[in-house]
């Protein structure tokens, strides 16, 4: 790169000048494409995340190994021409949760491999979880000795690549993908355990021999105080959070990186920003408005008389055939269960768009509206949010577009929300 990763990461504090980045964490091809348009447009970088159940050596869910991730990001990055060095790969997740049903000595080579695999295809930051028991261990570890896995993988990282890579620690990572119990009682992570993480971290490099990979740790995930469920956003509210950016006074070079912030409004997510949560992590927001465009665009061609399928009821066969990605996530009658497999926040619809039947479907429905003309009054009334675009000229009615433009107004919201201001104490 240019700029290394480092010198990026280490620039979004200092002294009080604050600034954000979004991480993108999503493997669908037409966000990647919303994210890199949006870097290319901003002149900024575009930060893509994969995650261990999604992107693995052994293809993950996507199918998809780190290498083939990167090859896919950088042949959409050349499309929408942005070049390579304005990009930065990163790994979420990276620890033996994809294979925890093993005992640990077994998660653990696997999960080395893994992370040997992500460094070696040049992802450059790396998050560190082992927080998760293997089988016969409790649910979650103590910090010691997840600190020491944590070394153990930074350390087969540093020996597969020679890039100065970056790294994430931090054991108090909200559920990927959204909550599925009530939020009732989210409390943010106390300044005693975010320093004692770090404490507890650091012995563990040392003693590993990963010293210099000390120095390039970046950022650690807490809990702010936000998270969303099926059907409830937790709003940041700075004020139950207020320790914790002093916490960071004590801790040079180093930023927060907040987990779950989908679905934020933009004045919390600024709020987050000025309050040190430097880097905002965002997937399941990005494939809910491609969903609700989606569906949009079905009502339009069904208001138009085309004669499809809608993508809404291939999904609903998809996820009913093949249940495993939302049974047990979705709780309720029939009926609410139903209302969740397409619309609630934790979007695990997103699961089912790489299958072959929702691609098809997804091209049909693109392919029969781009040979009409979509009539204003449609766009008005199915895509309201969009409509002022296209009456005005600078967005074209054309249904990838409109796709894509739905998913870069939530990144525009990330991007507005973590513009560089100053901060006093």
């Amino acid at each position: 790169m240019s700029r290394s990763a480092l010198a990026r990461f280490r620039s979004l504090r200092s002294g009080a000048r604050v600034s954000g980045m979004t991480s993108v964490c999503s493997a669908h091809p037409l966000v990647i494409e919303a994210a890199l348009m949006q870097a290319a447009e901003s002149g900024g970088v575009a930060l893509i995340e994969a995650t261990c159940n999604q992107v693995n050596q052994e293809g993950g869910y996507t199918g998809l190994t780190p290498a083939a991730f990167r090859d896919l990001v950088h042949g959409i990055a050349d499309r929408v021409s942005l070049p390579h060095d304005r990009i930065i790969l990163g790994g979420d997740h990276l620890g033996p949760n994809p294979w925890k049903h093993l005992p640990a000595g077994q998660a653990l080579a696997k999960a080395g491999d893994m992370i040997a695999a992500y460094a070696a295809a040049g992802f450059e930051k790396l998050h560190l979880d082992c927080s998760m028991g293997c089988a016969g261990e409790p649910a979650s570890l103590a910090d010691a000795l997840t600190a020491e896995r944590s070394a153990g993988l930074a350390g087969r990282a540093e020996r597969a690549t020679d890039r100065p890579t970056v790294y994430v620690i931090g054991t108090e990572v909200p559920t990927p993908g959204g909550a599925t119990a009530a939020l009732d009682h989210l409390q943010p992570t106390s300044p005693d355990a975010v320093l004692a993480t770090h404490a507890v971290h650091e012995r563990a490099f040392r003693a590993a021999g990963c010293e210099d990979a000390w120095t390039r740790v970046v950022a650690m995930v807490v809990q702010p105080g936000v998270e969303f469920g099926h059907e409830q956003v937790v709003v940041y509210d700075r004020a139950r959070a207020a320790s914790l950016p002093r916490t960071l006074d004590r801790l040079p070079g180093l930023v927060f990186e907040a987990h779950s912030t989908d679905y934020q409004p933009e004045t919390a997510l600024r709020q987050l920003v000025e309050d040190g949560f430097a880097i905002l992590k965002v997937g399941p927001a990005l494939t809910f408005a491609l969903r609700e465009t989606l569906y949009a665009l079905d009502a339009v061609a069904a208001a138009l008389g085309l004669e499809l399928e809608p993508v809404a009821a291939v999904t609903e066969r998809l996820m009913l055939a093949r249940p495993a990605d939302w049974r047990s996530h979705y709780a309720g009658s029939e009926g609410e269960q139903r209302i969740l497999r397409h619309y609630s926040y934790s979007d695990r619809i997103r699961y089912y768009w790489p299958a072959p039947e929702a691609e098809a479907a997804v091209a049909r429905l693109l392919g029969a509206l781009g040979r009409v003309t979509i009539p204003e009054t449609l766009i008005s009334q199915y895509l309201p949010l969009l409509y002022g675009r296209v009456m005005d000229g600078t967005l074209r009615p054309e249904p990838r577009r409109l796709l894509i433009e739905a998913v870069r107004d939530v990144l525009r919201r990330y991007e507005r929300a973590g513009r560089a201001t100053t901060v006093e104490r």
